[in-house]
């Protein structure tokens, strides 16, 4: 059993024991290569990062931190009360026949403008007029019969007086002439409707506006009962447009209008960008939308140039009042966190923290109702490094000079740029396979 060889060893018959010895030498090597890389990402970093000697940037470690301040000032803020709305014009018509017949001609073509009381369509009034001249015949015939009537009841009154004839006929006589004034009273009744039909085969536009389009062509044969009507005709001029306010804001919204104020609105499209009429409150609804809590507000916009259009979505905003002599900062200078609503007030060279009191504001400005003092002056910007009681430094555009990126003045990155590049070059000559100052290469040596 011993003879037997060992089937552990190597086929080759090379000696185990080297093997650690090529294990360590393998190890040494990645070793190296590790520790060969992370010389390079040292040198590099070395490279990239500037020198301590440079002038302090917005992020440095040390010194003070660039800011741009702006004072307080005084003056008017507008409260402004903002409102989604939708164009609604005053009267929404669709104009129908009363009559049946057929349309003979159209006065008007789609989307014109037309007036109150202008042409628009005509029914053939033929049958109209047959209508009414048998009305006017039945009239004439029943007349006739009252004009005999009346001189037999003069005859018979007469008669009766003489006591030639019997008071029955003097009574019959009466009633059948006040049979006939009712037999006329009733055709000249249906000489009217006649009449009365021949005008509503000239129809005419109830209200002033823009037709839409047509819902009937020539030859079509109307009805009263036909559900689309002839045309729709929409007033434009005025306008008026529906919005809604929040609850809270009715009693502000009501104490003005019940002063009499005549509050004014502005309508704008449906990115709040572009300015389409200006107009005033007309009236409020009655009562809140429980299911929003919202009330609805009308307003009236003269809509001369037809910037506002049925049916249009636009943002309302509506000028509530103004407050004058208001403390105003800059939105930028609004800081919120711990200490609530608060700004950075910088007074010398040290920024403090000032917790303010908010009053309205716009997209630009906001006014403050306690906490600044016109003229101090606050940190629009740089007020992400700030902390109480930190030493600031106020470039020279905060001045009046041009002011280069981040708050800096002109001239200060070209100067840290100048320094960091004589920097670079003094390292590069150092270094193994740097360059001088004319381009050559610089070895250097082993001592």
């Amino acid at each position: 059993m011993n003879d037997q060889p060992n089937r552990y060893a190597p086929a080759d018959g090379r000696d185990t024991a080297l093997r650690p010895v090529r294990r360590g030498s393998r190890l040494m090597r990645q070793l190296g290569v590790v520790l060969a890389i992370l010389l390079v990402l040292a040198v590099g970093a070395w490279y990239l990062i500037p020198s301590g000697s440079g002038p302090a940037g917005r992020f440095a470690q040390n010194g003070p931190t660039p800011v741009v301040t702006q004072p307080a000032r005084s003056g008017d803020m507008p409260i402004i009360l903002n409102g989604l709305g939708t164009v609604t014009p005053l009267a929404t018509v669709t104009v129908k026949t009363q009559i049946s017949g057929t349309i003979t001609q159209i006065a008007f073509t789609e989307g014109q403008m037309v007036k109150q009381g202008d042409f628009l369509v005509q029914i053939d009034p033929r049958p109209y007029q047959v209508a009414l001249e048998q009305a006017e015949g039945t009239l004439a015939r029943d007349q006739a019969l009252l004009a005999n009537a009346k001189v037999d009841l003069a005859r018979y009154t007469k008669l009766v007086a003489e006591d030639s004839i019997a008071e029955q006929q003097l009574a019959t006589q009466r009633a059948l002439v006040a049979q006939d004034e009712g037999n006329v009273k009733t055709d000249q009744g249906q000489v009217d409707a006649a009449k009365l039909n021949l005008v509503y085969c000239h129809i005419i536009a109830p209200v002033a506006g823009r037709v839409g389009l047509r819902l009937v062509d020539l030859g079509n044969y109307v009805t009263p009962g036909d559900a689309n009507g002839l045309v729709v005709l929409t007033q434009l001029q005025p306008i008026t447009v529906v919005f809604t306010l929040p609850e809270d804001n009715i009693p502000q919204v009501m104490k003005r209008l019940l002063s009499g104020a005549q509050l004014p609105v502005t309508a704008f499209d449906r990115s709040h960008a572009t300015k389409l009429a200006d107009g005033t409150v007309l009236t409020v609804d009655n009562e809140i939308d429980t299911s929003t809590g919202t009330l609805k507000v009308k307003a009236s916009f003269p809509n001369e140039d037809d910037s506002l259009f049925p049916n249009q979505f636009v943002n309302v905003d509506l000028l509530l009042d103004t407050q004058h002599n208001a403390t105003l900062v800059p939105q930028s200078a609004v800081q919120r966190g711990a200490p609530g609503t608060y700004v950075y007030v910088v007074k010398d060279d040290t920024a403090a923290v000032r917790p303010i009191t908010l009053g309205p504001g716009n997209a630009n400005d906001i006014a403050i109702t306690k906490g600044i003092a016109v003229g101090e002056a606050v940190v629009t910007d740089g007020a992400d490094r700030l902390k109480d009681g930190a030493k600031v430094t106020i470039p020279a555009a905060n001045g009046g000079g041009a002011a280069g990126a981040g708050g800096k003045p002109q001239g200060a990155d070209q100067q840290g740029q100048g320094q960091d590049s004589q920097q670079h070059h003094h390292r590069r000559q150092n270094e193994p396979g740097g360059q001088d100052s004319n381009g050559n290469n610089s070895q250097s040596k082993p001592q």
